[in-house]
């Protein structure tokens, strides 16, 4: 008896347990209640083991049949959670994609959007941008962008990347005000803080210091876009706390620049979360690898 003869000798098995008969069983299998019953036949004669009691309405099962049946059916039952990931793996990826990102989101994905639209064309995505807890089960979310601890047991999260926050300002503004040397000289500075739109309170700036907690100075301007800020602050009106990946061009360019490096916090990370579920839909798991594959190395 080989391997496939093993395969459809226990699914025979099983199917006339669950059903209590080999006639049924052979209408589910779509073969002959012959085939049923030479099938088990031959599955008893490979275990040396009796499965069922017989009798001439019902089958019955033994002892060593109940023993059998429990295991044989969690083995097919993950055999068809293979097989719908191997189906799922094989569809081409399509369809629409609701995305939920925070507010400075799109400086982080609007670069690899073209990339994306020519290696998937069918993926239609929908992209939501809002600082606000999103509850992807309740509003439909298929994938959320989120930094800190995932604390929501019906979510799944991968890893994206750790980024770090940094004070910068403008060269012109250091020429104008000097450059501060310790978290302290920042109450002498024009400093520009984000304000969380959801609660209005001003975001902490988690600097460290030798001892106690970090001074938090006043705002010279606050407001609730993280775009703004890193206008104003290359504009010169003066330093703010601001995620490496928000301001990763104006460093580059030299139109902002670093200042207590040293003091920068540890860093947070991004990680994609999705509702979860057995099988993960070609377009979902697509897209989470194509962030990955382009946040991660960067890092």
């Amino acid at each position: 008896m080989n391997g496939m003869d093993s395969l459809s000798g226990l699914l025979a098995f099983v199917r006339a347990a669950e059903l209590g008969s080999f006639v049924a069983a052979g209408e589910r299998l779509g073969i002959s209640a012959s085939a049923v019953s030479k099938s088990v036949s031959r599955l008893e004669d490979k275990l040396a083991a009796r499965l069922f009691h017989r009798s001439t309405r019902r089958i019955h099962l033994t002892q060593e049949g109940l023993l059998l049946f429990e295991r044989s059916r969690r083995i097919l039952a993950e055999l068809d959670e293979a097989s719908a990931e191997l189906a799922h793996s094989a569809a081409a990826p399509r369809g629409r994609l609701k995305v939920s990102l925070p507010l400075i989101g799109h400086r982080m994905l609007s670069p690899l959007l073209p990339e994306f639209h020519a290696r998937y064309p069918e993926i239609s995505l929908e992209l939501d941008f809002s600082d606000r807890m999103v509850d992807l089960v309740a509003e439909g979310v298929d994938v959320a962008v989120r930094s800190g601890e995932l604390d929501d047991s019906r979510l799944q999260a991968r890893l994206l990347g750790p980024f770090r926050f940094a004070l910068v300002g403008s060269p012109d503004y250091f020429r104008r005000r000097g450059e501060p040397q310790r978290p302290e000289d920042l109450q002498a500075h024009a400093c520009l803080r984000y304000r969380f739109p959801y609660n209005g309170q001003l975001q902490p700036w988690a600097l460290r210091v030798p001892a106690g907690s970090p001074p938090q100075p006043n705002a010279f301007l606050s407001c609730n876009s993280i775009e703004a800020l890193a206008a104003a602050a290359s504009d010169g009106l003066g330093i703010a706390w601001l995620p490496d990946f928000a301001v990763r061009r104006e460093l580059a360019d030299g139109r902002l620049r670093p200042v207590l490096e040293d003091c920068a916090a540890e860093p947070g990370k991004f990680s994609a979360v999705w509702p979860a579920s057995r099988h993960l839909p070609p377009k979902q798991r697509v897209f989470i690898d194509f962030l990955a594959e382009h946040l991660l190395p960067a890092r």
